[in-house]
């Protein structure tokens, strides 16, 4: 399954450490998100992807190995960022 963000210009990212606010502007809504769930985003910012290729790019940047228990994770944060209306099925 394919995965995009809701909309390219939709929005604002800021950064402290580990954790990033992103505000929505299409739905006035602010994320208080971690690192993982925000690179997904970046990661989809720059095109639509699945949960396995979002698993392989991010892996080594979260120092995380590439296995069944880290590609749930991914596929775990990637409905969360459904339920938030910040990416989409595309």
């Amino acid at each position: 399954m394919m995965w995009r963000l809701i909309s390219d210009h939709a929005f604002c990212f800021r950064s402290w450490n580990d954790e990033f606010v992103v505000y929505n502007s299409l739905s006035g809504d602010t994320h208080l998100l971690g690192l993982a769930a925000a690179q997904i985003l970046l990661e989809l910012q720059q095109a639509p992807s699945d949960a396995i290729t979002l698993a392989t790019s991010l892996a080594p940047l979260l120092q995380a190995e590439i296995g069944e228990e880290f590609s749930l994770q991914i596929e775990h944060l990637l409905a969360d960022l459904d339920k938030l209306a910040l990416i989409e099925h595309s």
